[in-house]
């Protein structure tokens, strides 16, 4: 009787254990994808807030909006290009055409730009998947 005792404690000891453990790596992962957004939020303020306005809304005709737009949703590239290059011509985004040019932010670095992107994929009403200072870098070096 004593043994069983002891093998269904160890049992529960082991499992308690490994609960523990994935609990605290997926914890480690939430709080490390909110770090990286509230970074990119603070970039987002100091670099974009004054033209794309702090709910992502833009101006109409002048900054197109940062909401669920197939800019912001579609494919990353599109948006790293735009961030490294800047953009200096009309565009139109889902109907509306936006005409204020978008200064280059190179200066920025690929953890800055990957940070805002991130942040603004999920914000806003956005969900998309975030953006790593490694794309940032293969689309930076393919100018």
């Amino acid at each position: 009787m004593k043994k069983i005792a002891l093998i269904c404690l160890i049992i529960f000891g082991s499992t308690f254990i490994l609960k523990a453990q994935t609990t605290k790596k997926a914890t480690a992962k939430t709080t490390s994808a909110s770090l990286n957004l509230s970074k990119g939020k603070a970039a987002y303020m100091q670099y974009c807030m004054a033209c794309h306005q702090a709910d992502g809304g833009g101006v109409m005709g002048l900054n197109p909006p940062l909401i669920k737009t197939t800019y912001v949703l579609g494919d990353p590239k599109r948006m790293i290009n735009i961030v490294l290059k800047g953009i200096n011509e009309e565009i139109e985004i889902d109907g509306d055409v936006y005409a204020n040019p978008m200064p280059a932010l190179s200066h920025l670095t690929d953890q800055q730009v990957a940070d805002i992107l991130s942040y603004v994929r999920n914000s806003f009403g956005n969900k998309a998947s975030i953006i790593t200072p490694s794309q940032v870098k293969t689309v930076r070096a393919a100018k």
